[in-house]
């Protein structure tokens, strides 16, 4: 503000010590991101990326600050802004290519339909309903407020589909964000947060909303988590990052892994189950952990269904094949090799000297209930059956091949007293009945998408909500007008 001074014939400046204190922070932190800006070989880093998590973390902080200054309806212009930017098919089409090169997992088309599917179909401000109780002793209001600065360790297997799923939401509850991302994926990673940023700065939000590190290591990882300005942590990933950030003393999320059992019993449309579990199987190359890991059928209709799986792209190896194929994709302690998770199947058959049939997906054959093939999460369009006397029989097996991981069951039936059995029984975040996995994260099913599944901390399909704190605020003794 500026006023003057006609008595001394001056021009006094004077200002609100509140926003020259902005002013000059802003410049600061412009300052800080310049210097930040460069990889060390001095090549350009995408907005958002920093040469360290304590920078990272600094700005993420500033960011979240100012970004409470924001009304509502900036949030929402901000996370439209984000949408429609990744939504542009050069961006789907970069990240999912980059992604492809740059892990060798998966396939580009399927990863096209996840990116799509997190810009769309997570849930933004729209998810943050407010609750009232009034009464003789006023209002009161439950409401969903940021918890600040989250800390999110996202996936090789998933990588822009988890930063574009969790910066909407996360954003949406009024918090910043800073990835801690996958080694194997920092590429990716890296454009996905630089596109992100630009998206923001282009609808005028706070710089640095969402940032990383141009170098994600196990020690600046461990930073994130320990870090006092890290109000929350969300892990996408395998049992040791969860483990982390459940030990850490911050509230924490969880998203673990999972092992999928598919049961058909006899009075499903055999058919449609037989293409419903290939095509659940085979998305991107088999790499989400909702996908469909192993069957479990009803032996008298068995055969009828490896029949239909052939029909629709599976391929049935002999015993030799399986054999080979075990030597090959599991390592020494007995764990799936991650040289070949995400592959497909024409790439496994080919490596252990098999020709694949013309439109394989998926590689089926039958095996006992203690095969590795079956017990193990292999992330590969590997898929044995197991036969089971009875529905009841394939209900226990399925309870135990899932493992306690909670994550996701399918089940193929017409029996509405087995499909509810199975639902009580399995307590799964997702069950399926009678589709395709992926009908559990709103592909072709009812209801919002995530890539962050958080089983083993009950949270669920997270959304915008999710990442918020639980707040009373109580107004006593007014807005009673019942």
């Amino acid at each position: 503000m500026c006023w003057i001074d006609f008595k001394e014939g001056k021009t006094k400046m004077v200002a609100n010590e509140k926003v020259l204190a902005d002013i000059v922070q802003k410049v600061l932190h412009a300052v800080d991101a310049h210097r930040n800006c460069t990889a060390g070989d001095g090549s350009a880093l995408p907005e958002g990326v920093f040469s360290n998590m304590e920078k990272a973390i600094a700005a993420s902080a500033v960011a979240q600050r100012e970004y409470m200054k924001c009304s509502l309806s900036d949030r929402k212009r901000f996370i439209d802004a984000i949408r429609k930017k990744v939504l542009i098919e050069a961006n789907i089409e970069k990240m999912s290519e980059m992604a492809v090169e740059e892990t060798g997992m998966g396939n580009f088309e399927h990863k096209c339909i996840k990116n799509r599917l997190a810009a769309n179909k997570t849930p933004g401000l729209e998810d943050l309903l407010t609750e009232a109780y009034t009464g003789d002793d006023g209002l009161t209001l439950l409401e969903y407020s940021p918890f600040g600065v989250i800390g999110a360790i996202t996936p090789t297997t998933n990588p822009s589909e988890t930063i574009i799923c969790n910066a909407i939401g996360m954003l949406a509850g009024g918090n910043s964000v800073v990835f801690s991302t996958h080694p194997r994926a920092n590429h990716t990673s890296q454009f996905t947060v630089g596109l992100i940023n630009e998206a923001l700065r282009e609808a005028d939000a706070p710089p640095n909303l969402i940032t990383t590190i141009a170098k994600p290591t196990m020690e600046e990882a461990g930073v994130l988590i320990k870090h006092p300005d890290v109000q929350m942590l969300v892990a996408t990933g395998g049992p040791g990052v969860v483990r982390a950030v459940l030990t850490s003393g911050k509230k924490a999320i969880g998203a673990g892994a999972g092992n999928p059992p598919v049961l058909v019993d006899e009075t499903a449309d055999i058919e449609k189950a037989a293409k419903d579990i290939i095509d659940g199987c085979s998305l991107d190359n088999n790499l989400p952990c909702t996908c469909e890991k192993e069957v479990v059928a009803v032996d008298s209709i068995a055969d009828y269904l490896v029949f239909n799986m052939k029909k629709s792209g599976g391929m049935e190896v002999d015993q030799a094949t399986v054999d080979a194929l075990q030597a090959l994709v599991f390592t020494d302690k007995g764990r799936p090799n991650p040289e070949y998770i995400g592959k497909s199947a024409k790439y496994l058959l080919q490596k252990v000297g098999v020709t694949a049939e013309p439109g394989t997906r998926v590689i089926i054959f039958e095996a006992k209930s203690n095969h590795p093939f079956v017990t193990e999460e292999m992330m590969m369009p590997i898929l044995p059956i197991v036969r089971v006397p009875d529905a009841d029989a394939g209900i226990e097996l399925c309870i135990r091949l899932e493992n306690g991981c909670r994550h996701t069951a399918i089940m193929h039936s017409k029996n509405v007293d087995k499909l509810t059995k199975m639902a009580k029984l399995i307590q799964t975040t997702i069950f399926v009945k009678n589709g395709p996995s992926y009908a559990g994260i709103g592909v072709g099913g009812e209801g919002y998408a995530t890539f962050t599944i958080a089983g083993p901390t009950g949270e669920g399909l997270t959304s915008a909500k999710t990442f918020c704190r639980r707040r009373r605020c109580v107004l006593v003794g007014g807005f009673e007008i019942k």
